[in-house]
């Protein structure tokens, strides 16, 4: 399945409790459940007033979907055409 970059524009991401990272990922799960398995979270960075998800789908819609349902901004989809790392230098 294709992979995204999404960028969440939310200012005072960075200063989120504990707790509130939790309840935004419980939202985040219980959409999914109920989109199945066509999109998936893989992980989140959360900055000062961002947060970058990855995640996998069948395609574009259903991560705008995803957002839509669970209430959080999509300010910006990519998808990912390649991946690198250190190891691609050698």
């Amino acid at each position: 399945m294709p992979k995204f970059v999404i960028e969440r524009e939310i200012p005072g991401a960075g200063k989120l409790s504990e707790q509130e990272l939790k309840a935004v990922s419980q939202t985040s799960c219980n959409v999914l459940r109920e989109l199945g398995p066509e999109v998936q979270w893989l992980q989140s960075y959360v900055t000062a007033d961002k947060i970058y998800c990855v995640y996998i789908a069948t395609n574009e819609e259903l991560v705008r979907e995803h957002a839509k349902r669970g209430g959080f901004p999509a300010n910006s989809v990519s998808r990912v055409t390649s991946i690198i790392d250190p190891t691609t230098a050698e």
